[in-house]
């Protein structure tokens, strides 16, 4: 084991939220109550201690399930509930559809399977009890997606942000609407739910978790994330 990696065990972590204690936050948050059930699955290489926030959401919500995996047979079994109605929950999976290409300037979208608008958006989304977040990267996402073809009964949602997300250089996202898992849920739950207030709070831990990353980033440098190495586009000359 490098040193490194020996320095960043040697971090306790919180038993709630699993950041390192000099990051958690938990004594600042109050579990909400919503009518929207919230599934998050994570897949297992996104497990950012420092910054991460898929067990920070989950924590912001009574009714919230986190699962760390790549495949469930069904949304039941996800949620470890005996019965579970896919139709009447969407997932958010962005792939290559983008809210700026239909003809709508809503934040919370549904789309069909060929990416396009479905008809009557308010029912649908008034219809909906329950969201999937995937948790991770790009590619991460997809991976999640795919292997679990359940996923395909649940109606999909992309989100159409006003502004980009707060990670800012912490974390870039490779495109201008790719949220954190925190800003996503509070962007869909308080939509869906005409409740701000969510969005309000979720924003405002996100900024303190943040906040709190940027004091202690200079002091425990091991927790910084590691650059990814670049990979060279050029083409070999033959």
């Amino acid at each position: 084991m490098s040193e490194q990696a020996e320095a960043i065990e040697a971090i306790a972590d919180c038993p709630h939220c699993a950041k390192p204690l000099p990051l958690c936050i938990c004594d600042s948050i109050t579990p909400i109550e919503s009518r929207t059930s919230l599934l998050i699955l994570q897949h297992p290489q996104e497990q950012d201690r420092a910054l991460g926030t898929a067990r920070l959401t989950a924590l912001h919500f009574k009714n919230a399930v986190l699962k760390i995996g790549l495949s469930w047979p069904s949304l039941s079994k996800a949620l470890g509930r005996p019965v579970a109605d896919p139709s009447r929950w969407a997932v958010l999976y962005l792939g290559s559809a983008k809210v700026s290409d239909l003809d709508t300037d809503a934040e919370i979208v549904a789309i069909d399977r060929k990416g396009q608008l479905e008809d009557n958006q308010r029912a649908i989304l008034k219809g909906i009890e329950g969201i999937v977040l995937l948790d991770g990267t790009w590619s991460q996402a997809k991976a999640l997606w795919w292997r679990n073809p359940w996923m395909l009964k649940c109606q999909r949602v992309i989100l159409g942000p006003s502004r980009a997300s707060a990670y800012g250089q912490l974390r870039r996202e490779p495109r201008r609407d790719g949220l954190s898992t925190i800003e996503a849920a509070a962007m869909l739950l308080a939509g869906l739910e005409k409740r701000p207030e969510i969005a309000a709070a979720l924003n405002r831990s996100f900024e303190r978790m943040l906040a709190r990353y940027r004091d202690v980033q200079g002091a425990i440098p091991e927790l910084a994330p590691k650059p990814k190495p670049k990979r060279d586009f050029r083409r070999r000359r033959r």
